[in-house]
């Protein structure tokens, strides 16, 4: 008994200080077994990571979509339990944007579970068509359309509109307004406000939709039901998403005067993932209240009926429900930094974690084995490409992994990379995308084989 005790406190130590079981860090399906090796929960349901490359090798990806699907359903329902608690009286929608991740295998689960669409591209639509015709869904789903309108995307979504489905283009420019005059459907708009919030990814210019006063110079707009705007992703502060809120409102409050169809008020993505474990965010809870609280009383200072409320959040959804695993090859010395070593991948952080050199993104890394090594050593990490950008020093910092002396295979995990990685990634010095493994009611099913050199010769006309 007295065993079992010291060893459970060394795994809860350890458990600790790879930051794991934590669900304001959305790691609370994470833990370590008694051998030292990382297990994800599903359920009733173990997976021990460590078993799953060796049979599977890699560079690999593994997905979770009961992560997803519990995301989605968290989210529905704190939006719901906050409009009944504060007496709203809009409805709320959540249209998962597409663009986070169009894998099949991420986008079905966010469906299951009772999200609506949003679309960005004439491509995504047609996934969407497919999905129809498959019978995927109901057609009582709602889709909205971002992004530049194309004739081809125009006239698919003329086309889905006529098929019965509620497809609701919004509007960037003028151009578009024109396009659109004879739509039959619902439509939407986009404004650019001039607003600047605490955001990672804040962008100094926008070139997305109307600026607020030529919006408003626009007048009546054929069926439109949507005041739409984005002001940015991983959104820091709770404050970064209540100022545009409180904006946008009286720009709705001055629309809807010739407008009197408008009902709907759309604030797009932005909710932040805790990437990096070493602070929190905002919880969901808090986040959601403070949403509809603001709401409710900015439209209640303009004598406004409440308006519908959508969100867009599609990185917040599926981010934390895929891992990237990588085998280190080798370490080598860094030129005058003995205090480090590099250790060598077999992927690339340029092919299959785009985001790393592209945005700077800060990863949590963490051994798949030897967890509860207590010598560990600060690295920086090389990808397998020739590229001199293919690498990962936490901008700068350092990441710590047991000694690769003291290892047989050593095994690394990047969570968190369920978000963009996918359909960024490339095939710079011809390296193979990861193999795809998707870990659903206790099983592991191939989604995508690790790609042949004949295969990735094809891509490129040999």
């Amino acid at each position: 008994m007295g065993r079992k005790k010291i060893r459970r406190k060394k795994k809860n130590g350890f458990k600790k200080f790879w930051k794991l079981g934590f669900e304001e860090l959305n790691t609370q399906h994470f833990d370590i077994n008694p051998d030292g090796e990382l297990v994800v929960r599903e359920g009733n349901f173990q997976y021990n990571i460590y078993d799953i490359v060796k049979k599977y090798g890699t560079s690999t990806e593994i997905v979770f979509p009961t992560i997803i699907e519990s995301r989605v359903r968290d989210l529905i329902d704190t939006f719901n339990a906050y409009i009944k608690i504060l007496s709203y009286r809009g409805r709320f929608y959540y249209h998962y944007a597409m663009k986070a991740n169009q894998n099949k295998e991420f986008v079905l689960p966010v469906i299951a579970e009772g999200a609506n669409l949003d679309v960005s591209s004439a491509n995504e639509l047609f996934v969407v068509k497919q999905m129809i015709e498959q019978d995927k869904f109901n057609a009582k789903i709602r889709v909205t359309c971002n992004g530049p309108k194309t004739e081809r995307y125009i006239s698919l979504i003329e086309e889905l509109r006529n098929r019965g489905l509620i497809v609701i283009p919004i509007i960037e420019n003028h151009d578009e307004l024109e396009r659109l005059k004879k739509f039959k459907g619902e439509v939407g708009i986009r404004v650019n406000m001039d607003i600047k919030i605490d955001a990672h990814f804040d962008k100094k210019y926008n070139r997305f939709g109307f600026l607020e006063e030529d919006l408003l110079k626009i007048g009546k707009v054929r069926n439109l039901s949507t005041l739409h705007y984005h002001i940015s992703s991983q959104i820091e502060k709770i404050d970064g998403f209540l100022k545009p809120i409180k904006r946008a409102l009286g720009i709705y409050h001055k629309l809807k005067e010739k407008n009197p169809a408008l009902d709907t008020l759309n604030i797009g993505s932005g909710a932040g993932i805790p990437f990096e474990k070493s602070k929190k965010l905002y919880s969901l809870k808090n986040l959601v209240n403070q949403i509809i609280k603001t709401a409710k009383n900015e439209s209640d200072r303009l004598q406004l009926k409440h308006p519908n409320l959508i969100v867009e959040w599609g990185r917040y959804v599926v981010a934390p429900a895929q891992i990237t695993i990588f085998k280190i090859l080798t370490e080598k010395a860094i030129v005058n930094r003995t205090d480090k070593k590099w250790y060598v991948i077999d992927g690339s952080f340029i092919n299959d974690l785009a985001d790393t050199w592209g945005i700077h993104q800060r990863w949590h890394i963490i051994p798949v084995n030897y967890m509860n090594d207590k010598k560990l050593n600060k690295v920086w990490l090389a990808g397998s490409s020739c590229d001199s950008d293919d690498k990962y020093t936490a901008s700068g910092s350092y990441i710590v992994l047991p000694h690769l002396s003291d290892t047989d295979d050593l095994y690394i995990a990047v969570l968190d990379t369920g978000a963009y990685q996918d359909s960024l990634a490339s095939h710079h010095c011809l390296l193979s995308s990861p193999m795809k493994l998707i870990a659903t009611n206790g099983e592991i099913k191939i989604a995508r084989k690790r790609e042949t050199p004949e295969e990735i010769g094809r891509l490129f006309g040999w």
